[in-house]
């Protein structure tokens, strides 16, 4: 029998499991492999440019073009779709919470919400910085003063933010802290649903073994988050260690162990449908029991 393949997603969870040995107690054959997280496709890969490559291509593309994995996570908008489009089954019996905002250098003239009206502001395309950006900011705005730049991945982002590439963009997760340690000002915060997502050929024993794990791996971060701080590195480029204080990090994405309802999944669907986010051929029509495992 294969491994069961587990692709991180910058949080403490899977490697405190490993660690504490909680994969290993459930009977789970595994093996991580390479995150999407943590990629860039776009400013990051490019140093030094004048300006934000665009990309458009995102988490949900990845999902559409296949992960090659058992398990994987990215933002709830993008694992709704990707299920009801029958890229996978999304699982309904968990998801995280991730920290989330829109960020401005410390001297920024930019103060308030109301001040990024007709401002680009920085995103990954199909992804949680996407449509977190648009959610966070359509109480303050109206919707055609909503401007995005796609330039890359997470990464992507803060290299372009630290590099004044960009006046403003969205970052999550334990990035967050690292701008927030340079003086990078949370404009609109952003917070944002995780889901999960196995394709249908994946063992559901398997997956309820990595539920299992996590949710133990959870309490311990949940009683002394300072002891495991140090996995954040291994999912942020090398290249920022040096300007990581860890002491003063947060504990990032945070795994919830509640279901993932039929409520939740419709009104986000509904929700990107009227925002016309995806082309025809991307939208999926699944129902909840299709979609979401329960």
């Amino acid at each position: 029998m294969s491994k069961f393949r587990i692709q991180p997603h910058g949080r403490l969870q899977e490697w405190v499991a490993e660690e504490k040995g909680y994969f290993r107690d459930e009977g789970l054959d595994y093996q991580f492999v390479e995150a999407y997280y943590g990629q860039t496709q776009g400013y990051g890969s490019h140093i030094g440019a004048s300006v934000a490559p665009e990309v458009r291509n995102g988490a949900f593309e990845s999902y559409a073009d296949g992960r090659a994995c058992e398990i994987s996570t990215a933002c709830h908008w993008a694992v709704n779709m990707a299920s009801s489009a029958q890229h996978g089954r999304m699982w309904g019996h968990a998801y995280s919470l991730a920290p989330s905002g829109i960020y401005v250098a410390p001297q920024s003239p930019i103060k308030k919400p109301s001040d990024l009206a007709g401002l680009e502001v920085g995103v990954s395309y199909h992804s949680g910085s996407h449509f977190s950006t648009i959610q966070g900011l359509e109480s303050f705005l109206k919707r055609d003063e909503i401007k995005l730049k796609f330039i890359g991945q997470l990464m992507d982002r803060v290299a372009a933010l630290l590099d004044r590439r960009i006046e403003a963009a969205n970052a999550f997760s334990a990035p967050t802290y690292l701008l927030e340690q340079h003086g990078f000002r949370r404009i609109v915060d952003t917070t944002f649903v995780e889901g999960f997502l196995f394709p249908d050929d994946a063992d559901t024993e398997d997956v309820e073994r990595y539920f299992r794990a996590l949710q133990r791996a959870q309490r311990d971060i949940d009683l002394q988050p300072e002891r495991y701080k140090h996995y954040f590195l291994k999912e942020i480029p090398e290249r920022y260690h040096e300007m990581i204080d860890l002491a003063s990090f947060g504990p990032g994405e945070r795994m919830v162990f509640e279901d993932y309802t039929r409520e939740m999944y419709e009104s986000t669907h509904r929700w990107m449908e009227s925002w016309n986010l995806f082309a025809d051929g991307q939208l999926g029509n699944a129902d909840y029991e299709v979609a979401v495992f329960i």
